[in-house]
């Protein structure tokens, strides 16, 4: 088989462990000499192809690759920017084969979720549609776990344990403090749609009257009285409340508790001000001295706590990425199938793009209980294994020792292009 260069690059909001499947991709194809020669990393996802703007990989020294594994962020720059319609947008990737032409790539490894997964798709079919031949494979990442055929999205696992961990530390002191101040407290996570990471705050507690006392999902129709009603029925049995409550709330006309008013790039909901939100109903309704606190973006960097369960299978989906392209398979990404629940085992398999791009995963109706207030057994034996084993980086002069990239730009070759 001939050799040719790949080209890498990450898409979407960033997790503790993206790099972590960089690192996978990058230490495969090293290890693949005769078929991958170099790697080029796109600065910013996708807009580094079409700008031409590429990294050259291969001055990176292995110990750099191998610290991108206990390093969070996105190492080469991410983006949110959604390729349109090849019909409609011809020029965007006649530039994409240029690029691609200019620098004898041949592999695309797109590090993304379900919005990526579509880029990549579009991508794949630059062979098809415009005789270019490239083999374009989807890493799969999000923290908020709604990747479909996967059984779980690398990055949820460790956002799972800092959302997990954080509830239980942020529950003691409410608890120590309620008897004369805070009464409520109220934490937001992330996960847009999908309820998987505000969930996962249900771990903190397992017997009843244990915080978290209340969840709010966005599978779950948003009632105030409802929840206000549950809101005093904490407080008045234990003593406080806390609550974790997903952005993506909403009433049951779909109108978010929280809107920002604007969209991203992907055509989203720009969400947040949940807490505030509901913290102010709690005020307006019972009275309650209350607090409140958005995970944001600490929820998704906190590699010092990442699940090692995480970590070791975001590596192993950006092995696999290159074991498919070389493979000659394209339009595929790598996926995570749980094979076995006690003990938990998994393995890797691949789905067809065709079936992940543009599609959600919610939570079951089973895994929420009857009352839309908390997890299920069901849930709690799902989320569980996600979140074991500790996986901690380095430390240098009492912070975590991260990855220092050289980020040498290879060789413009072409014009410049505008977006």
């Amino acid at each position: 088989m001939a050799q040719h260069n790949a080209f890498y690059a990450q898409s979407g909001g960033v997790t503790a462990v993206i790099n972590a499947s960089a690192c996978g991709v990058i230490e495969a194809c090293r290890q693949a000499p005769d078929q991958i020669g170099k790697v080029y990393a796109g600065h910013n996802g996708i807009i580094g192809a079409l700008t031409e703007d590429l990294i050259d990989v291969t001055q990176e020294s292995d110990d750099a690759i191998a610290a991108l594994r206990h390093t969070p962020g996105g190492a080469f720059g991410s983006c949110r920017y959604k390729l349109k319609d090849i019909d409609t947008h011809r020029a965007q990737y006649e530039r994409l084969i240029e690029v691609f032409k200019a620098h004898d790539i041949r592999y695309f490894f797109y590090n993304g979720g379900g919005d990526s997964a579509d880029t990549c798709l579009k991508v794949s079919q630059l062979s098809e549609k415009l005789g270019y031949p490239l083999t374009a494979i989807h890493v799969p990442k999000t923290v908020d776990n709604d990747l479909p055929i996967t059984d779980n999205s690398p990055g949820f696992g460790s956002v799972a344990k800092y959302i997990a961990t954080s509830t239980l530390e942020a529950s003691l002191d409410i608890a120590s403090m309620c008897a004369t101040s805070t009464k409520v407290f109220v934490l937001e996570v992330m996960g847009r749609h999908a309820g998987w990471i505000a969930a996962a705050g249900g771990l903190a507690g397992e017997a009843e009257g244990e915080p978290p006392h209340m969840i709010i999902f966005p599978e779950i129709p948003f009632n105030r009285k409802a929840a206000m009603a549950r809101v005093e029925e904490s407080v008045k049995q234990f003593g406080y409340c806390v609550i974790v409550v997903s952005e993506g709330a909403r009433y049951e006309d779909g109108t978010f508790l929280a809107d920002a008013g604007n969209t991203d790039a992907f055509g989203h909901r720009q969400l947040g001000g949940v807490a505030p939100t509901l913290a102010g109903m709690v005020k307006q309704d019972l009275g309650y001295k209350y607090h409140w606190a958005v995970a944001d973006y600490l929820q998704r960097a906190a590699r010092h706590l990442a699940s090692k369960t995480d970590v070791e299978q975001a590596y192993a989906v950006g092995r696999e990425a290159v074991t498919l392209a070389l493979a000659g398979k394209n339009a595929m990404m790598p996926a995570i199938r749980r094979v076995s629940q006690s003990p938990y085992q998994w393995d890797v398999i691949s789905a067809p793009l065709s079936q992940v791009a543009n599609q959600e995963k919610f939570m079951p109706r089973d895994f929420i209980s009857d009352n839309g207030f908390a997890i299920t057994q069901a849930c709690r034996d799902y989320l569980s294994p996600l979140i074991q084993g500790e996986d901690f980086p380095p430390f240098e002069n009492g912070l975590p020792k991260v990855a220092k990239l050289k980020l040498a730009k290879a060789e413009r070759k072409l014009p410049v292009f505008t977006l």
